[in-house]
């Protein structure tokens, strides 16, 4: 998955929802020589390279700028789990050294001489620690029940914030008999009343909320700082006086039928009173304030009940008034924001034709790049992405990766970029990887079709290869120039693999995505088949081995796709929707399908949802056609696969549905053993439709 973005987070959106200074003393030894007895290591990338990777997420700049505290994450082979370790880079040397395992959100102390974080405790469970620095020496902080989110300093470094589930009492109606000492009883009732009821990747949601505490940073006991019936989280904003926090929350009246409409709220620390500073319809999030104090700014939009809208930044007064767009010229959206030091400009981050990139931005709304070249934390496909830090001095921590490396560390400082990791170099030095490359396409209106084109390791000019058109998800997200382990395993299987960003893709502008408004999925059909088309005219596909793949908004296109044409020898729809209106009253964000991607209610007009929908065409369907879908997906719940499964059975298209155990929606290659495999189910698939020249 992406990483989430201000309408992702907002609105349920995406149906899923960038010279070296000191080698890395970890990175893996090249591969040893083969000997009689231990044979030669693959030279090109498989399955089980997936637990080699390591990827560098969150970096935090330390305030003076010299040293960047990261989480350095890779798979663990004997738990099948993806763990963090925090290490610190020196900006000057590219010095490294580890710091903690096993640990995640770093955030320095204002003065730059102590690192908080959140490792588990001798029990396994998420606690607070602090590091100092100097002395190497490290507290506990808490002993929380729960684990810490958004974790923020005081300004004057005596506190510390965070945002943490409270468990609450369950729902109840009636009452069961006594039950007699010793026996041996069902589980009682679970009575459900909440709008939204289960969470993709959170399972069915426990009685409790989220609020606000305050614990002293060289520990003792937490103070809760909000109350009541309401999820307040983060990220958390401290004004500089230390008296109030700033946060986004839906604390009105019938909150739960309008969680697409956030506010933003400040605290007072020493009271609790919580007051809004906004009131518009649409979401208000991630407020930062400014240094000196007097100003906020925040990400937002006025709701128009569109399926994607772009997001501005804000700023307005400290008290709420005087709130403006600073980007209401710019057409690309703000993901994330921090005040620069001088409190004229803010960095902003904003994903631009699949790139994400950082902009200087003015107070009256002047954009000017920074850095480019971003690359987000996932691995299976190549979403854009990435996230970044500032130091009080202007030095910018970043995310930065390529087409054929995943995220590593770079620090762009005085309008210099310098790479400071290089974690997969030997490892994915010695692979012969699939090399990507832009291809044009021209839709049949005209309009410019983004496209990439991965072709098979020693793949050689005028050589046709089967060819995989590989489909985003969202629909409203975006690939671009990105590492992706799906792709290579495609590749190094002989496919080339061919992705592209069809209309609707974010990162073009409002228009370009708004054009699958009310739409969705039809429109995308010509985009996909002129990228098609453009790579057999290419010389790269051959035209008589065709396979068509995607996961979520891409399950959907694949679905939609076989439904239209017979041109492919072989389809994997992953975790589709089949039914929009079994999908509606049924994924997680309840309110959202029906408010953003319809006109009406599904019992107001059934046939315009029963038309957008892949299972009306599947009377057509003769392409055989592989589902796969995570056995907890409650996103595009498995019974919109489970659907498609049993219409293709039924009509005796060749199929099989594949499920990934415990696996949500967003989390379907989280598990490194299980992302592999997937892939290699899919390519087995296409494997078997797959047609050979003659030997």
């Amino acid at each position: 998955m992406p990483k989430p973005t201000l309408s992702a987070l907002m609105l349920g959106a995406a149906l899923l929802a960038m010279p070296a200074f000191a080698q890395d003393a970890a990175t893996p030894a090249p591969a040893p020589a083969a000997t009689a007895s231990a044979p030669a290591l693959s030279t090109r990338f498989e399955g089980r390279d997936i637990f080699a990777l390591q990827v560098a997420s969150d970096p935090q700049i330390s305030p003076d700028g010299k040293t960047v505290a990261y989480v350095r994450r890779q798979a663990d082979v004997m738990s099948d789990k993806v763990k963090g370790a925090i290490w610190l880079v020196d900006v000057a040397s590219g010095a490294q050294r580890p710091l903690v395992a096993d640990a995640s959100q770093p955030r320095w102390s204002p003065d730059g001489k102590r690192l908080a974080y959140v490792a588990a405790d001798p029990k396994g469970k998420p606690q607070l620690f602090v590091r100092w620095l100097a002395d190497d020496a490290t507290v506990r902080v808490t002993q929380l029940p729960d684990g810490p989110q958004g974790i923020a300093w005081s300004p004057d470094g005596r506190s510390i914030a965070y945002a943490m589930r409270v468990p609450g009492d369950p729902v109840t109606l009636g009452k069961a008999p006594d039950k007699p000492e010793g026996a041996d009883w069902a589980k009682p009732l679970e009575v459900i009343d909440k709008v939204d009821y289960r969470a993709d990747g959170g399972g069915y949601v426990e009685p409790g909320y989220d609020h606000i505490f305050v614990v002293a940073a060289d520990g003792g006991p937490p103070r809760q700082l909000s109350f009541g019936d309401y999820q307040d989280g983060g990220p958390l904003s401290w004004t500089p006086d230390g008296r109030s926090i700033l946060f986004s929350a839906v604390r009105k009246p019938d909150w739960q039928h309008n969680v697409f409409d956030p506010e933003i709220y400040a605290l007072d620390v020493a009271t609790g009173a919580i007051r809004a500073l906004t009131s518009r319809e649409g979401p208000d999030v991630a407020p930062v304030v400014s240094p000196d104090g007097s100003k906020v700014a925040y990400l937002g939009y006025d709701d128009k009940r569109l399926s994607w809208q772009t997001t501005l930044l804000y700023v307005m007064n400290r008290d709420g008034s005087g709130a403006r767009a600073i980007t209401a010229g710019f057409d690309r959206s703000i993901d994330k924001a921090e005040w620069a030091a001088d409190g004229r400009s803010l960095y902003a981050q904003y994903d631009d034709r699949g790139i994400n990139r950082i902009a200087r931005v003015t107070l009256d709304g002047k954009v000017t790049e920074l850095v480019g070249g971003m690359t987000g934390t996932d691995l299976d496909r190549p979403y854009s992405g990435g996230d970044f830090s500032v130091a009080r001095t202007g030095a910018i921590a970043f995310t930065s990766g390529s087409a054929l490396r995943p995220a590593d560390l770079s620090v762009a400082s005085g309008g210099r970029v310098r790479q400071l990791t290089r974690l997969n170099e030997d490892f994915l030095g010695a692979k012969s990887l699939g090399q990507v490359r832009e291809l044009a396409v021209k839709a049949p209106d005209g309009r410019a079709v983004p496209a990439w084109l991965v072709t098979p390791p020693g793949w050689r000019e005028g050589q046709k290869v089967p060819l995989v058109l590989e489909i985003h998800g969202g629909p409203h997200s975006a690939y671009g120039p990105h590492f992706s382990t799906d792709d290579q395993l495609y590749a190094a299987a002989g496919y080339a693999v061919l992705y592209t960003n069809p209309r609707g893709s974010t990162s073009y502008g409002q228009e370009f995505a708004e054009l699958i408004h009310h739409k969705y999925p039809g429109d995308d059909y010509g985009d996909l088949m002129a990228a098609v088309d453009a790579a057999i005219a290419a010389g790269v596909a051959d035209p008589g081995n065709l396979f068509v793949t995607g996961g979520s908004g891409g399950g959907v296109l694949t679905s939609w796709i076989v439904g239209k044409t017979d041109r492919f020898r072989g389809a994997a729809a992953q975790k589709p929707v089949i039914n929009w209106i079994s999908e509606a009253l049924t994924m997680d964000a309840t309110l959202f399908t029906s408010r953003y991607w319809f006109a009406k209610l599904p019992w107001e007009d059934p046939t315009g949802y029963w038309a957008r929908s892949p299972l009306s065409l599947v009377g057509n369907v003769k392409t055989p056609t592989l589902v796969v879908v995570g056995s907890e997906d409650y996103r595009t719940p498995v019974s919109e696969s489970e659907q498609y499964y049993a219409a293709l059975q039924i009509r005796g298209v060749p199929t099989a549905l594949v499920k990934v155990p415990g696996a949500s929606h967003g989390g379907i290659a989280a598990r490194p053993s299980q992302a592999a495999a997937k892939a290699s189910a899919i390519i087995a698939w296409f494997d078997r439709y797959r047609t050979r020249p003659a030997q």
